[in-house]
């Protein structure tokens, strides 16, 4: 989208003219308190019940948006108006007594002449008995419906009103609120913040205009003060224009902070690593398998980034099992060709274990060093990995966030890979890229970032529009789909019979359950008892049992066993989500399924299905069935593409629950729907660009409006 370019400078919030050149969008400078953000006046006890809603500051009240809306513009005879739905009412008090059958409640009558209306309360003040005197003339809100004296309201909004006493002239909105905070007082403070803050656009007229979009003024005054013959249906979906307007600044500010980061960090600097291909030709030349077309392509980008010298900031994803270790490997090697060191982090021991399995087998021989890092190494252990990336000896550690202690000193890091990086706080990983930090000279090291739990479109193009993508979208050649059969806990003998057979013949399975201990709250079968239960149907069969529980060298040695087939049939937690690769493993049975997520089905029926054989996973449901927990089994039954399933989950479940809130270190969206409000997340990212280039005061303006300080905060 081309933007006009803006000739006349507008003033800042105080009223201020700055004929100065404008700080850069990448430096913002500190400027002095915004008046609209103090929310002096207020007592302690009614900020503190602000901060609760969220807000902080006079504006942030003019972006309380509210729930709903009720009509209260038109007043209705009692005997014209309609059951079943919330009306506005009027009569006069003339009987009002405490009632104790079938519960103490406080009975009121009204009429108006055209018939007698009840107004119930369970729960009441004396003095409310005291006000509502015969003769009161009362204006009431609510529903009607028939009950015990004919057509009543129970807990109706009222207030004592004059004859003839105006109605409202908007719809009434009705806002998110806490205890101690009623709903007129909220209004009041919203129309008074709407009063004192300044609403001008932030953006160049020709934006909102171009896209059919109404000034901000005006879409939130109508939001607050919806006149009475708009359509509540389109306000409280959210689909009108003056929503829309909000929902797009609201993405715009999340585009342009994402690509402010963006410059920012490619302003760094980073070693550039050039390929020398040596060691790449020789582990490829090694390895029992060719590389798919989507792993070249992926490698290829990935290697393009490490050549630059701006940090790599870049996003591996692909379904499960469909290569994205080697790829990691291969770029692992061009660090080592160009004498940089390499540090790989995973969330579980069992993930990053398998991690140094595979590196260690294919780096090894080619006298690339590899160094382990977990919480359970011995002293010794620990001692030696620490002296050998000290001194450079390692040119690649793996391990879980032991690879963040302070003590792990490497001698020259240049790329950080992290697996499942959405199970990493923040803080960790900038932990990690800190530890190739080169003081004074601005670079960073380059940053790859793993994930096995394939990303929405939408979420990318939102919440990770500061990366650069990689897609592995093809399996290797010979694996075939996982069957997955729905199988009701009625018919767990059949299970029980099916795993016996699958393990006399050679295979081996897993049973996962989603406890370790007892829970009477939510009686699910646990690790322990169903390890217990198995072993004793089982004899002839030789079990293991791995959960979170365990001690690191107990669960290695257990995991040994179960890749060596010693143990055929291994009872587990979710621990084994990610990081498993036993390709004789054809069979897993997962437990109580009706309570796990579908990214946490589709990475454990991931585990079987690894090797040339058919493999099935058995989800056993309880009954009765929720409809979230049946359409969630309906999902991962009838799909096995990863993007497919994504895009259900974050329709199911939202980007907060599926980012993770205190991982992704950006604000969450408050008011666009990435799954109902694609068009405008593509017009946000084609305005973006354009607007920090050609009107970078305007972008300015707009992050602090809607992210103020918060768009500092570095996204890692």
């Amino acid at each position: 989208m081309k933007l006009k370019r803006q000739t006349t400078r507008r003033p800042d919030h105080a009223g201020h003219v700055d004929k100065k050149r404008p700080p850069s969008i990448l430096n913002p400078q500190s400027s002095t308190p915004d008046p609209q953000s103090s929310l002096a006046g207020l007592s302690e006890g009614t900020r503190a019940r602000l901060a609760k809603l969220g807000i902080a500051a006079k504006f942030d009240l003019v972006l309380h948006l509210p729930l709903r809306y009720d009509d209260e513009t038109r007043l209705y005879a009692l005997n014209e108006a309609p059951a079943g739905e919330p009306v506005l009412v009027e009569g006069n008090v003339v009987e009002c007594d405490v009632k104790y059958r079938p519960r103490r409640q406080l009975i009121c009558h009204i009429e108006d002449g055209s018939a007698v209306l009840t107004l119930r309360f369970f729960n009441f003040y004396t003095s409310q008995l005291k006000s509502l005197v015969p003769g009161t003339r009362l204006r009431a809100f609510g529903e009607i419906r028939n009950g015990f004296y004919g057509p009543e309201m129970v807990h109706p909004r009222y207030r004592a009103v004059q004859s003839g006493a105006p109605v409202a002239r908007a719809l009434t909105p009705v806002y998110p609120t806490t205890a101690g905070l009623a709903q007129d007082a909220l209004r009041r403070l919203i129309a008074h913040a709407l009063a004192g803050c300044d609403l001008d656009d932030t953006l160049p007229p020709e934006l909102p205009g171009g896209l059919g979009l109404p000034a901000f003024r005006a879409a939130v005054g109508l939001l607050h003060n919806p006149p009475p013959h708009l359509a509540r249906e389109d306000l409280q979906e959210r689909r009108h224009p003056a929503w829309r307007r909000v929902k797009f600044d609201e993405l715009l500010a999340q585009q342009l902070s994402m690509r402010v980061h963006r410059e920012r960090r490619l302003s760094a600097g980073a070693r550039a690593l050039a390929p020398r291909a040596d060691l790449t030709r020789s582990l490829l030349a090694s390895l029992p398998f060719e590389l798919t077309r989507a792993q070249r392509r992926a490698w290829r980008e990935i290697e393009h980034d490490l050549a630059r010298p701006r940090p790599m900031q870049r996003l591996l994803q692909g379904d499960v099992g469909s290569g994205k270790t080697v790829v990691a490997a291969l770029a692992a090697l061009q660090c080592a060709e160009s004498g940089c060191q390499v540090a790989v982090m995973a969330p579980t021991e069992i993930l990053a274990e398998q991690h140094y399995r595979k590196f260690a087998a294919w780096l090894a021989p080619l006298k690339v060093g590899v160094a382990w890092f977990s919480g359970g190494l011995s002293r010794k252990d620990k001692r030696a990995a620490l002296a050998a990336v000290a001194k450079g000896a390692a040119v690649v550690a793996v391990g879980t966030h032991a690879l963040i202690e302070e003590e792990v000193a490497f001698a020259d890091l240049a790329l950080a890979i992290i697996d499942e990086q959405h199970r990493f706080g923040v803080h960790q990983r900038l932990a990690l890229r800190m530890k190739g930090a080169r003081p004074g000279q601005g670079a960073q090291p380059h940053q790859l970032m793993m994930s096995a739990t394939p990303i929405p479109r939408t979420l990318a193009m939102s919440y990770y529009a500061d990366l650069d993508v990689s897609t592995i979208d093809e399996a290797p050649p010979g694996r075939t789909p996982v069957l997955t059969k729905l199988v009701s806990e009625a018919r767990r003998a059949e299970v029980i019979r099916r795993i016996r057979d699958a393990c006399v013949v050679g295979s081996q399975a897993y049973w996962v359950c989603p406890l370790i201990e007892e829970s009477e709250a939510l009686q699910l079968k646990t690790a322990r008892e169903t390890h217990a239960a198995l072993a004793a149907t089982f004899p002839e069969l030789k079990l293991g049992l791995v959960h979170g529980r365990l001690k690191g060298e107990e669960k290695a040695r257990v995991m040994e066993e179960f890749r060596r087939g010693a143990i055929q049939l291994l009872v587990a937690t979710t621990v084994i989500e990610v990081g498993v690769d036993v390709p004789n493993a054809t069979l897993m049975v997962i437990e109580h399924a009706e309570r796990m997520g579908l990214a946490q089905l589709h990475q454990l029926r991931g585990r079987v299905g690894r090797g040339s054989d058919a493999a099935t996973c058995i989800l056993l449901y309880q009954h009765p069935l929720t409809d979230a927990a049946r359409e969630r089994l309906k999902i991962i039954y009838e799909h096995h593409d990863g993007f497919e399933i994504a895009r259900h989950d974050l329709r199911l479940r939202g980007p907060g629950e599926l980012l993770g809130a205190r991982q992704s270190g950006v604000p969450l969206l408050r008011f666009a729907d990435l799954n109902a409000d694609l068009d405008l997340l593509e017009q946000a990212r084609a305005a973006a660009e354009p607007l920090l280039r050609e009107h970078p005061d305007a972008a300015r303006r707009h992050l602090a409006r809607w992210l103020g300080a918060r768009h500092e905060y570095l996204k890692v």
